[in-house]
């Protein structure tokens, strides 16, 4: 496809570039709730080493912000391709072999947060009526990023693997 002359890009390169500047916000994102987390503690802590009573719920706030993190994290860092794999036996495959490897182990992983989204479906409604201890926060709202996270993380295992199915089947020359 002939590049865009008002960018440089074509329409898929814009499509690829534009999802990646999302996924990067949600590494941002992450950071941000990793220092909000950060300073709970260390306001907790502080709290307590000067003989104060620590603010009541706020050792809650990052319990409940470690399971959105953890879930925007992975997705960040899957659009990145930055999961853990085990690249020494995968680069003794061939490359018909390494692209099946990504298939079973993508559809695999698609399977599974697909799974975790419909599970969510009952579960997060259902939170909605239980409230945390000290800041009476619906909990719906603690198990939302399973369903939310899990969706942004197949978004990427979905182009991966209609990557790897095309090169499965390329056309012979």
């Amino acid at each position: 496809m002939a590049a865009d002359p008002i960018d440089g890009y074509s329409a898929p390169d814009r499509a690829v570039v534009w999802w990646k500047r999302v996924y990067d916000v949600f590494g941002y994102v992450g950071g941000l709730i990793l220092a909000i987390m950060a300073g709970a503690v260390f306001l907790q802590v502080v709290l307590r080493f000067l003989g104060r009573v620590g603010i009541d719920g706020l050792d809650e706030v990052p319990r409940y912000l470690f399971v959105w993190l953890v879930m925007i994290g992975a997705a960040a860092a899957m659009q990145r391709g930055e999961h853990t794999s085990l690249e020494y036996f995968i680069n003794l495959l061939s490359p018909r072999a390494r692209a099946l490897v990504v298939v079973v182990t993508n559809a695999a992983g698609i399977a599974f947060f697909l799974y975790l989204i419909k599970l969510s479906l009952v579960l997060v409604p259902n939170a909605q009526f239980q409230t945390s201890a000290g800041l009476e926060l619906p909990l719906g709202y603690v198990f939302a990023a399973i369903p939310v996270g899990s969706a942004l993380i197949v978004l990427p295992m979905l182009r991966s693997l209609r990557a790897a199915l095309r090169s499965l089947w390329q056309k012979r020359s």
